[in-house]
């Protein structure tokens, strides 16, 4: 399922450069109608249905649409996806695609959990120390956690940077006890 998803999102992540597309404004609209898939099984039964011909899943693709102000290349993507049948990777698809434009265009997401509330020149502190570890422009999400008792853990991809007070409180007792 990853590579699927993966060939659909680096090939439309190049639409989306090439054709010098306002990428949130792409996502988004992937997103609703990904939506409308998730309310609508009837959308999903038509879409997904052999038996319906590829003329007239277009033609009601091309009525949402014109309804919800979808792009051209949207919609040229959904298209593809109705053809194949692969409308069920479509989520999959708008994660993998945003994971490859912040690649592309040189943003890291950075996740910041802290034991308290952060003021907002820490924030930029803790956004301009990750900005200059990684060399990219970073996108934060805070989130607390009294249970660090103080200070914070940094999220960036797969790697954890904790500089929380129970952390160094656990590596004191892993010394310790070794």
């Amino acid at each position: 399922m990853a590579s699927v998803a993966s060939t659909y999102a680096r090939a439309f992540a190049d639409v989306v450069l090439d054709d010098h597309l306002d990428a949130d404004r792409s996502i988004a609209e992937l997103r609703s109608i990904a939506g409308l898939l998730e309310e609508s099984t009837e959308l999903r039964r038509v879409w997904e249905n052999p038996a319906v011909p590829a003329d007239q899943k277009r033609r009601l693709l091309e009525v949402i649409a014109q309804r919800d102000g979808i792009s051209k290349q949207v919609r040229n993507l959904v298209a593809v996806l109705i053809d194949h049948r692969r409308t069920h990777f479509l989520q999959a698809i708008i994660a993998q695609l945003e994971k490859e434009l912040d690649a592309r265009r040189g943003f890291a997401d950075a996740e910041i959990i802290s034991a308290r509330p952060l003021p907002d020149d820490e924030k930029r502190s803790f956004e301009a120390q990750i900005a200059k570890l990684t060399g990219k422009k970073v996108r934060a999400r805070y989130s607390e956690d009294a249970s660090l008792l103080g200070g914070a853990m940094v999220r960036l991809g797969s790697t954890i940077y904790d500089g929380s007070v129970k952390g160094q409180l656990e590596r004191i007792k892993e010394a310790i006890s070794s």
